[in-house]
């Protein structure tokens, strides 16, 4: 009895085994059938499903998987599988044995639509980026750029976009994203050629990405400029162009600009993207404090982000209160973060802002103060900390950051009494912008509704539309009677 026990037990560990990979397997082969549906009825909607579908069975792919499911989708030996079978290791023979059988188990139909091909370096080339082989991943990536290039199919467009997003980042990972620019610039222009929409949009990011991981701003800002622009076809895609318009307008001292990308582009951001929305409020953050804005407690207190914008939560909290010692404590402390967030050079332009900020505090506390003191409470380290002073007081007033005069012979700072703010235009403007931010987010949500067709209206048939086009041809001849008549 214990052997037959003992007996029963062993063929456990190979039934888990199979049945974890088929699993894996099954959902390739259903993602697979979705996209030669889309292929054949020229549903692009199908693809966006099945590309959405391979993210979220990202983790579960493996090689022995992979391996399985093209030996089902390409014929074995052809210049495709060769290609691909070469990036995948075999793992031990008894994971190739449960392969084997369970494509033996399902009659492995052979297609050679693009589409299926096209999707098969798409999931080796996302294995191996996760595998951290980079150096075949970019060799597998360029594979599949070439082989693009001749392929002009609007249901293959998908599956080239993420392919063109893959290609890039396999470079960037090695350090190589110079290479590549010349590709990305013809892929653009084939892409704009072929009317291809979505392609364009992908590429024009990735340009931009690349200029930009190199500070090449005005050049970025050229590409986009000359970019034929229409409605955009992915939230994605639109998300990071916002983001990289905000990141050039803050380097053009555009900050108004650059503030309403980036709040729009974190706004629209998914969910789950947190890395993107912690990047695009740190971007944020420092455009609105260039602006003399401060930014509200709540946006450094999101769920997850606490840790990444401390950092600039303690920034703002120095301009706030416009102390010019601490604001160099904060720059110091976390000069680290912000050389690798690159916006040093956007802490450095807020200096002058600390500064102001601080004199608005004088001057709306004291009626006169003598400049010697203006240059104590901003603390002021320079040789000639007064004429320093004089000349920031001075700059302000003409600037009308502060509502005062300035008293040369005795050197004073006298505050005129400040008035009622809602006795100016201030209030109007600020709910005028409220207002339009409002009516441009209802307009877009308007805009991407997406309306299914109208299945209830009967489609009209033969005999009535040789009715219709007898009356309207009858109609014509009497309106043409009556113009006759009329000469």
């Amino acid at each position: 009895m214990t052997q037959d026990v003992e007996m029963k037990d062993h063929p456990t560990p190979s039934n888990s085994v199979i049945s974890t990979v088929p699993s894996a397997l099954q959902h390739l082969k259903e993602i697979s059938a979705l996209i030669e549906t889309g292929s054949y009825t020229k549903e692009v909607r199908r693809i966006f499903r099945a590309v959405r579908l391979t993210i979220a069975l990202r983790r579960k792919l493996t090689a022995a998987v992979l391996l399985a499911f093209l030996d089902f989708i390409l014929v074995p030996g052809s210049e495709a599988h060769a290609r691909l079978s070469v990036y995948l290791p075999k793992e031990d023979e008894h994971d190739m044995e449960v392969d084997t059988a369970t494509s033996a188990i399902q009659a492995p139909a052979k297609h050679l639509l693009p589409e299926l091909e096209i999707y098969c370096y798409l999931l080796v080339l996302i294995f191996l980026i996760d595998q951290k082989r980079y150096t075949e991943a970019k060799a597998c990536s360029s594979a599949s750029i070439v082989r693009l290039k001749n392929l002009n199919r609007r249901t293959v467009d998908v599956l080239a976009s993420r392919l063109y997003f893959y290609y890039s980042y396999s470079y960037e990972l090695t350090g190589d994203l110079a290479e590549i620019r010349g590709n990305l610039l013809a892929l653009h222009r084939i892409s704009t050629l072929r009317h291809d929409e979505l392609g364009q949009e992908t590429l024009l990011n990735l340009l931009l990405r690349n200029y930009l991981h190199y500070n090449l701003y005005d050049q970025a800002e050229k590409l986009r400029s000359k970019a034929p622009r229409f409605e955009a076809h992915s939230n994605q895609q639109f998300c990071r162009y916002l983001f990289y318009l905000g990141k050039i307008r803050t380097i053009q001292l555009e900050y108004t600009d650059a503030k309403e990308s980036l709040l729009q582009a974190a706004r629209k951001a998914p969910v789950a993207a947190r890395g993107f929305r912690i990047q695009c409020n740190k971007w944020a953050v420092l455009v609105r404090l260039l602006l003399g804005e401060i930014p509200e407690r709540t946006i450094f207190m999101q769920k997850g982000m606490e840790k990444a914008l401390r950092p600039y939560f303690e920034l703002t909290n120095a301009v706030r209160i416009g102390d010019l010692e601490l604001f160099r404590t904060v720059a110091e402390k976390f000069a680290g973060t912000f050389s690798t967030d690159r916006t040093h050079n956007l802490i450095v332009r807020l200096r002058h802002n600390v500064i102001r900020t601080g004199l608005r505090n004088i001057s709306i506390s004291y009626s006169r103060i003598s400049l010697p003191d203006v240059a104590k409470k901003l603390r002021l380290d320079s040789a000639n900390p007064v004429a320093d002073a004089e000349s920031i007081v001075a700059k302000a007033i003409r600037d009308g950051a502060i509502d005062a005069t300035l008293d040369h012979t005795n050197g004073w700072m006298v505050s005129k009494e400040t008035g009622d703010i809602y006795s100016t235009n201030e209030p109007q403007l600020a709910f005028n912008s409220r207002i339009a931010f409002c009516l441009n987010m209802h307009n877009e949500a308007v805009r991407a509704l997406r309306f299914p067709p109208n299945p209830h209206k009967e489609k009209e048939s033969a005999e009535k539309r040789r009715e219709r086009q007898q009356q309207e041809q009858e109609l014509a001849k009497h309106i043409a009677e009556e113009d006759d008549d009329d000469f």
